[in-house]
């Protein structure tokens, strides 16, 4: 490993809420401090003058993905211009209500998402297909053991778990507890079981 690759090592995936409506404000304002962010989108079909067009509209409004160190999270959210001329805050943590603190049981830690499941996140979301939806846990139903990889189609390389959703069998990718996006259908020709270590 070379010394250049040493900081990379402390920085992670952070999940930021972002004050309602003010995504793009949001996302402007950490790539100025330069760090790098995800903001995932989704394609929604809509017609135009009769013309069907396919537009960009955020899939998660309310949070964005931030790589960077504790250092660098902690200091974007304790920055002046956040807050001038706002009654709220651009951006907050959103914690992991999973586990607590080990120097306090009463708090709970930012929520940051391991680089592998971000990157699965990414791929799936980066895909222009308007029938990549976001769903709810309570509306899907997982078959125990029944972890896929998409083998074939824009989909390809997606790790995720089967289900049935609208009446169509799609890929459920869970990034953290709640946040959970489905592919368009996926046919069972075009994906094979993966058991993950």
């Amino acid at each position: 490993m070379s010394v250049e690759n040493v900081p990379l090592r402390n920085k992670q995936w952070f999940v930021l809420r972002v004050s309602y409506g003010r995504i793009d404000k949001a996302k402007i304002f950490v790539e100025a401090k330069g760090m790098e962010c995800y903001v995932p989108l989704r394609y929604k079909e809509v017609r135009k003058q009769g013309k069907k067009r396919i537009i960009p509209i955020p899939l998660l409004p309310s949070f964005i993905f931030v790589y960077a160190t504790a250092e660098q999270v902690e200091t974007l959210l304790h920055d002046n211009k956040v807050v001038a001329n706002e009654s709220k805050s651009l951006l907050s943590y959103y914690f992991n209500h999973t586990i607590h603190l080990q120097d306090n049981p009463n708090r709970n830690p930012p929520l940051i998402i391991r680089d592998e499941a971000m990157n699965n996140f990414i791929r799936l979301t980066s895909i222009k297909n308007p029938h990549i939806i976001p769903v709810t846990s309570n509306s899907i139903q997982f078959k125990f053991g029944d972890n896929v990889v998409v083998t074939e189609g824009e989909f390809k390389g997606v790790h995720g778990k089967v289900a049935r959703i609208a009446g169509q069998q799609r890929v459920i990718v869970e990034l953290f507890d709640g946040c959970l996006v489905a592919t368009a259908y996926v046919p069972k020709e075009a994906m094979k079981l993966y058991n993950r270590i």
